[in-house]
């Protein structure tokens, strides 16, 4: 089974523990089942992301099931830690829309990995909260679209009440047998009629064979080529999948997937889907009703005589909310104009301590033989102190080994890296100079 997965979006509805870097996705909130669990693990191993989670999931259903993920550019090394780098990424320049990324990430499987043009793919989102029947449905789906004798084949989600929230696909036999109309959050009393008539959520899934894909990429983008794709992205027409070409093909095949399905896109819904009420180092007293709080900081946070809240802390920020209110968070949040406090990398994770007018204090996280690149900052001086951990340094071209105490000064316009040894590698990075941007970093060629 070939599988691409849309990752997009950076999720503020979950502030403070998304944000423009890390998206909703990688919050790591699920508990992991026991066997995945390894032996004198971290607390914080304990715990998964919505993306680990889909991923362990296909992988549990078909384990040789090829993977690809569409999304932007910002979310590359967060999948990378969180997946390793095996897995396929189509990169997105910049968003628009789904049927752009489904055309471009279709051709990064034909052009790039080899794909045929005659073998099918399905197409779903990163984060739905579901069980293994979804992925065996997926599977079905892909069967139907490689075998069948229709264009494109939809999964259609047994709806367990009249939701606003949701797409519906409909039968309608107006034109023959088989045929369907597809409606976007409908009222509540519409909703009641459609299913009674029999309609189904839009799980907004589909499956089809390459082929499909790349014609309906030259009709409407006016190329199916990877690389003017890409090159152009910025100027192909913004436009849903759905609209450009679900609602216009009339040879359609669903298939429908009874079982849990939720999309957990605000805290309310999330917290639905917890295995506990609480992560990280919280205390709750018996008087707490119906609370969730997730901690990421290092201290503890305790909660008494609460009810019907959730509570999140990151480097991000603080979030205490009723758990209904806490669905109209987003326009509050863009307000907030702030340095991204916490981020993961392809090698590790940072973390911001601290930043003053003219410094900034960043603890700095690698992974077991993992490095960043080799680069140099024209406009601040950088002084690591090596915390925990073995590794080596490069510094203008000179290698020297490290370990817990040592001190690497680097000036401005200095080309270094540092190389994680086996158990990792922690670090306290002090920046000093008077314009620290994200920007101020020059890239070069691997010096070994």
């Amino acid at each position: 089974m070939k599988i691409i997965l849309l990752s997009g979006g950076s999720g503020k509805r979950l502030w403070p523990l998304s944000n423009d870097i890390r998206s909703k996705q990688f919050i790591k909130i699920f508990r992991r089942p026991e066997h995945c669990v390894p032996m004198g693990s971290e607390p914080a191993d304990e715990y998964e992301s919505m993306v680990q989670r889909v991923y362990r999931q296909i992988k549990s259903v078909d384990p040789d099931a090829i993977v690809t993920i569409a999304t932007s550019k910002s979310q590359v090394s967060a999948i990378h830690n969180q997946l390793g780098e095996d897995v396929g990424i189509s990169v997105e320049p910049c968003r628009r829309d789904t049927f752009a990324a489904i055309a471009l990430a279709t051709a990064y499987l034909h052009d790039c990995q080899g794909v045929p043009a005659d073998e099918a793919v399905v197409v779903c989102p990163v984060d739905p909260y579901v069980e293994a029947g979804y992925f065996k449905t997926l599977e079905a789906m892909c069967a139907a679209a490689q075998n069948g004798d229709k264009k494109l084949v939809l999964m259609g989600v047994d709806p367990t009440y009249p939701s606003e929230k949701y797409g519906y696909i409909k039968p309608d036999n107006r034109h023959g047998a088989g045929g369907y109309t597809f409606t976007e959050k409908p009222t509540r009393e519409k909703a009641e009629e459609y299913i009674a008539a029999g309609a189904l959520w839009n799980g907004g899934v589909f499956a089809f064979k390459l082929s499909y894909v790349l014609e309906k990429s030259r009709e409407l983008l006016g190329t199916d080529d990877y690389h003017a794709l890409f090159s152009g992205y910025a100027s192909l027409r913004k436009i849903s999948f759905d609209y450009a070409v679900v609602e216009q093909e009339t040879s359609i095949e669903v298939l429908k997937y009874s079982g849990t399905w939720r999309d957990l896109g605000t805290w309310n819904t999330l917290t639905e889907s917890m295995d506990g009420n609480m992560v990280g180092d919280v205390r709750m007293n018996e008087t707490s009703v119906n609370v969730h709080a997730i901690n990421e900081l290092g201290v503890p946070i305790l909660v008494m005589g609460a009810r019907d809240m959730v509570i999140a802390a990151s480097p991000d920020g603080i979030l205490v909310s009723d758990k209904e209110q806490s669905s109209y968070i987003k326009p509050y949040v863009d307000a907030i104009d702030q340095q991204i406090m916490f981020a993961e990398k392809s090698w590790g994770s940072y973390r911001v301590l601290d930043v003053e007018e003219d410094s900034m204090t960043v603890k700095v996280t690698l992974n077991p033989g993992h490095r960043m690149n080799y680069h140099s900052h024209e406009r601040r001086d950088e002084v690591w102190t090596v915390l925990k951990g073995e590794g080596r340094t490069i510094v203008d071209g000179m290698e020297q080994p490290v370990k817990p105490g040592d001190v690497i000064t680097m000036a401005a316009g200095c080309k270094h890296t540092v190389i994680a040894g086996e158990g990792g590698l922690q670090l306290m990075e002090v920046q000093i100079g008077n314009d620290i941007s994200v920007a101020d970093k020059k890239k070069y060629e691997w010096p070994l």
